[in-house]
């Protein structure tokens, strides 16, 4: 198998209801991060893209978040209906989808 060229993380980390600080989990990432391994799978992308599960990556409060790698490029309040738009545009076509882009000023 070769080395995938991109790496796609996505949130689970699931805290008790009511956490201060919520979490990806309760914004439904575990069935996120299912779209996006069938996006890979169907789009025949499996070399090109790797998905995988994490525990809290950053922000919770803008989640669910996805991070792409190599580009280091954030994502925030990522929806199901996200995953095809991300997958052809930030995978295929090389071009992040912006309008989805965690802001800079979010890391102070």
């Amino acid at each position: 198998m070769p080395k995938p060229k991109r790496h796609i993380l996505i949130c689970t980390n699931t805290r008790p209801p009511g956490h201060p600080r919520g979490s990806c989990g309760e914004k439904r990432s575990p069935e996120l991060l299912m779209n996006f391994m069938m996006e890979i799978e169907n789009k025949g992308l499996f070399q090109e893209a790797i998905v995988t599960g994490t525990q809290c990556i950053g922000p919770c409060g803008m989640g669910p978040i996805v991070v792409v790698y190599p580009e280091a490029v954030w994502y925030r309040g990522v929806t199901g209906e996200d995953v095809a738009e991300i997958v052809q545009s930030h995978i295929v076509d090389g071009k992040p989808v912006e309008r989805l882009v965690m802001p800079e000023e979010v890391w102070g």
